[in-house]
């Protein structure tokens, strides 16, 4: 397909409300664990078709089949009317599919116009440099990205990241869209524009299918909704406009869920976390801290809000010790803390990064070791005799019925997990045993709506403990449920802490465009 193709209204090929793609009772099975059992799937060319589901509900499953990534077990899958048995994503491509992951497939060191040529340059007909770059520019204009090709991958921001694999799969000639988790990475104003984008690419004739946890992202963007849970499709298809987010919820868990609630503050006087007119150097494509200051309360859950990129990272990878200040100190419990990060976790303090896969887990180590590593580590040698592979197992498989991690044993990689269940790991691992200070950072980002109340549920218990609970978040609805005091994060600089009874979404709002 050439590239003027690729970026043509598809509309007239294809009549609108005709079928672009056809699932029915696909079943997948991974050993004894069945991911699909009997799946359904009907999505017109035309449209933003929402795939909801809880994770591990089968979601990606299906649509991994969809993308060629592995074949079905048995069930009826078409494209266009034919059958389609793709045995290799490469096949689904030529297809005219195309899928965007929640986690990006991009090779960091290279830079965006060579991923784009390793990825699509053959099926594009690109024979030289100049050849992709023209037909670069001309689709990143056309989809409104303004995004240098010759900067390198991984020293993008997130967001940018998502539109390199957006330009990818558009580059390719994908005509059928699947968007795992577009949003779930992206702050409001940027989660508005790829939900715009989105609509777009519909209205132009595409198909467009979006698996997304968030409930408003179906009502403000799809055109029809399906549901899955425990591997089945309990609701195929249905007007989304027809759906409440209650009826929606209700669909995805099997039953009501559990209510977020914030009782009232036992804030302690004690200071938990203190951080002391601290700053940090702005090495490349970071952003430097500027003077930041804040006291933590044990027994309080204060909310950093701001867009991302705006320091938030940084700050969670000073506080945790990975980071050196260049002025400032960091205190815990009234003392400074120790500039090595075991020392600071046997001081009392725990983390939750937003990366899940590259500061929270080893991707290769199972469950069960990911979950055993605080026990082998510090400056308690003695420690480590305690842990046994009997210890190990039994540990990971207590945790995985606590915190409903689906999708693996004790045994599995974690690598292996999606990222709604990593981040279950995680929380399993960081609360487990007694702590003082934990400092997260989007904890329910890519969770379904009742894992993201049982996290949020289970911070609230936290900080009712008297733990004190530092939350980063670019979800001003989350910020706002949970924080005993907000404060804003810009440009590396943070506003004042304000009560969250004195304060409102306007200012909030205010000050994060504005800037502190």
């Amino acid at each position: 397909m050439s590239v003027s193709a690729a970026v043509r209204p598809v509309d007239q090929a294809h009549p609108a409300k005709s079928v672009a793609v056809r699932m029915v009772g696909v079943r997948k099975a991974f050993g004894e664990r069945v991911a699909l059992d009997g799946a359904d799937l009907s999505v017109v060319w035309g449209e933003v078709h929402a795939l909801l589901g809880e994770n591990g509900a089968g979601k990606s499953s299906l649509m991994n089949i969809l993308a060629g990534f592995y074949g079905a077990d048995s069930g009826v899958v078409e494209v266009e009317g034919q059958p389609a048995a793709f045995t290799e994503p490469r096949a689904a491509s030529a297809a005219g599919i195309g899928m965007i992951h929640q986690h990006f497939k991009l090779v960091g060191p290279l830079t965006v116009l060579e991923n784009l040529r390793l990825a699509c340059g053959k099926r594009a007909g690109w024979r030289t440099r100049d050849a992709a770059l023209v037909a670069t520019d001309r689709m990143a204009k056309d989809l409104g990205f303004v995004i240098s090709p010759d900067a390198r991958v991984d020293q993008l921001s997130v967001s940018e990241q998502q539109k390199v694999e957006i330009l990818k799969v558009m580059l390719g000639g994908a005509r059928i869209l699947i968007m795992d988790e577009p949003t779930a990475v992206l702050a409001e104003s940027e989660a508005a524009a790829m939900l715009q984008l989105a609509r777009r690419l519909a209205d132009d004739g595409r198909a467009v299918i979006l698996i997304t946890h968030k409930l408003r992202d179906v009502s403000a963007t799809a055109d029809r909704v399906t549901v899955m849970r425990a591997g089945r499709t309990v609701i195929a298809g249905e007007p989304a406009r027809g759906l409440t987010s209650a009826e929606l919820a209700r669909a995805m868990v099997g039953g009501e869920t559990d209510v977020v609630r914030r009782g009232a503050a036992s804030v302690s006087a004690t200071i938990a976390l203190e951080l002391r007119n601290l700053s940090t150097a702005g090495a490349e494509h970071d952003v430097p801290l500027r003077e930041i200051s804040l006291g933590l309360h044990a027994g309080e859950i204060l909310g950093i809000a701001g867009l991302g990129g705006n320091g938030q990272s940084e700050l969670l990878e000073t506080i945790i010790g990975l980071r050196a200040p260049t002025h400032g100190e960091i205190l815990l419990h009234g003392t400074p803390a120790s500039p090595l990060p075991a020392a600071r976790r046997e001081a009392g303090l725990r983390f939750v990064p937003a990366d899940r896969f590259h500061l929270g887990l080893f991707g290769s180590l199972t469950l069960a070791e990911n979950l055993a590593v605080p026990a082998l580590s510090g400056t308690h040698p003695e420690k480590r005799y305690w842990v046994t592979r009997a210890w190990m197992r039994g540990r990971a498989t207590r945790s995985i019925m606590d915190y409903e991690i689906a999708g693996g044993v004790a045994d599995t990689q974690a690598r292996l997990l999606s990222g709604g269940n990593a981040q279950k790991l995680i929380l399993a691992r960081e609360f487990e045993g007694e702590f003082s200070v934990l400092v997260v950072h989007s904890p329910a980002r890519g969770l379904d709506v009742r894992a993201a109340a049982a996290v949020q549920n289970r911070l609230l218990a936290a900080a009712a403990r008297g733990v004190g609970v530092l939350m980063i978040s670019e979800d001003l609805d989350e910020v706002l449920a949970l924080s005993s005091r907000v404060a804003v994060l810009s440009h590396g600089r943070l506003s004042a802490a304000k009560p969250i009874e004195h304060t409102d979404r306007a200012e909030l709002g205010r000050l994060i465009l504005e800037g502190v």
